[in-house]
């Protein structure tokens, strides 16, 4: 009877946890802790039994990747590259709108995509200034190429660095069997924003020459930093690509990426520790403390059981259902709680459905959930962090502007995902050298602009002749 009690209890805990985080009248962090503090005052997990459910390689995976970007954002270059993608587009608005969306998905992919829209979105309102024209349509493919863009890796979205850490998968693992299929749905979403905004965005020819006229250069404010950044950035994607070969944590990775950086910066710890999103590292703690205790007490393992019912326990069935049901819910409510769900309820499905190879489960979660957010405004949280800065700007974006935009776009994504995850299902093979080529694809497109500008300011040093590109 017990029992039966403290289910009941832990699954209205879990439900107006997750309606009030939806609701957005509490902040997410403090209604998770509240939660989790409650599953400990009421003794359904003891002290070492939370501890346990929290799930430290992801939050030492943010924890590290928060304070490389920190320190690396200080030397301009995310503002340098989105000027100079801007520039490249010869100021044609339409042009710098693909400009700035490819930029953002690239970063996305290699950093997070919360913070790529930090830095980001400021230039965006800078650019739409000097070409009068409405930012709305710049800020709109900003969130969709972010979202878009970290799908494809570990550490590009939370869902992923969350799914990476229960499973084992590797950074190399998501960009093989991911990559492939995001390239496509980018490329298809890009096309579809250029028909539906290629009318709005339209400048006078003397102001896109004001465009021409922004010197991406100004934007470098510490060359000695940029190159020490630089290089931590290098060994820490190495690090990650190399961690399942010499069985080492992405979080110790990314940890240790973090460290080496300020060393060799001088970094005051207590500056660098202010680039750590505190708020979201607690959301996660509360959160892994909740679900933890929906597995302690087998509603999790109940809900498993129920979906092998629904799809016979046959693996394609189950993938599509996890993938269209992952990307609705994903829509509507924050992706990282419910994929913090949908985890350990996978790994159920595979141990009662007798299936050891889970990884196409896997696949279809991170597509459904991370392209899902690009759904509604709220479905993710570079959205929501987009919204609060346009808001600051006098930008409003509506719910239902977004959707009608979004959402269409966001079910295409998902159509698309199902063809290839069937694909992926039976030939593997072809997916995998795909993955493979897009890996140097995506590092030389990143680190050429940079590479050429250090050469160019090494140039400088010893001659003394500044050369403009």
């Amino acid at each position: 009877m017990f029992e039966n009690y403290q289910v009941i209890f832990v699954t209205a805990v879990f439900l107006i946890t997750y309606a009030v985080i939806v609701s957005e009248k509490i902040h997410r962090t403090v209604v998770a802790l509240v939660g989790a503090a409650l599953m400990a005052l009421t003794k359904v997990l003891g002290p070492e039994e939370a501890v346990r459910a929290i799930d430290f390689n992801t939050i030492g995976l943010l924890v590290g990747m928060m304070i490389i970007v920190g320190i690396t954002r200080q030397t301009g270059v995310f503002e340098y590259l989105a000027i100079k993608a801007a520039k490249r587009s010869g100021g044609h608005p339409l042009k710098i709108m693909v400009a700035l969306a490819l930029v953002t998905a690239v970063l996305s992919a290699l950093l997070d995509n919360v913070t790529t829209v930090l830095l980001i979105v400021p230039v965006t309102f800078a650019i739409a200034k000097k070409l009068e024209i409405n930012p709305l349509p710049y800020l709109i493919v900003e969130i969709l190429a972010s979202n878009i863009g970290g799908t494809a890796t570990l550490i590009g979205d939370p869902p992923n660095i969350m799914i990476g850490s229960a499973t084992k998968l590797g950074f190399m693992d998501f960009i093989i069997n991911l990559t492939p299929v995001i390239v496509v749905i980018y490329v298809l979403t890009m096309f579809a924003l250029r028909f539906i905004y290629k009318k709005q965005l339209v400048a006078d020819p003397a102001l896109q020459l004001e465009i021409l006229k922004l010197d991406e250069d100004d934007e470098i404010k510490d060359t000695a930093l940029l190159r020490k950044c630089l290089i931590v950035l290098a060994l820490t994607i190495t690090g990650f690509i190399l961690h399942q070969f010499v069985h080492l944590e992405s979080s110790v990775i990314a940890l240790s990426g973090a460290s080496l950086l300020l060393l060799l910066s001088r970094e005051d710890p207590e500056h660098a520790l202010h680039a750590v999103e505190w708020p979201v590292i607690f959301f996660f703690v509360g959160l892994f403390v909740i679900v933890g205790a929906l597995e302690h007490v087998g509603v999790i393992e109940a809900v498993a059981k129920f979906s092998l019912g629904v799809t016979g326990g046959a693996i394609v069935p189950s993938a599509i259902l996890i993938l269209w049901i992952s990307a609705i819910a994903s829509a509507f409510v924050d992706n990282i709680p419910f994929v913090a769900t949908m985890i350990p309820m996978i790994q159920d499905m595979g141990r009662l459905g007798g299936i050891e190879n889970l990884n196409f489960l896997w696949w279809a979660l991170s597509l459904g959930a991370c392209l899902g957010g690009n759904g509604t405004i709220i479905g993710a949280s570079a959205n929501v962090v987009v919204i609060g800065m346009a808001e600051k700007r006098g930008t409003q974006i509506s719910f239902l502007g977004f959707m009608k935009v979004a959402f269409p776009l966001m079910l295409m994504s998902i159509i698309v995902s199902t063809g290839y995850l069937l694909f992926w299902y039976y030939y593997p093979g072809v997916i995998s050298l795909l993955g493979t080529l897009a890996v140097g694809a995506i590092i030389a497109l990143i680190l050429a602009p940079i590479s050429k500008k250090l050469e160019a300011q090494g140039e400088q040093a010893k001659t003394g002749v500044v050369r403009k590109d």
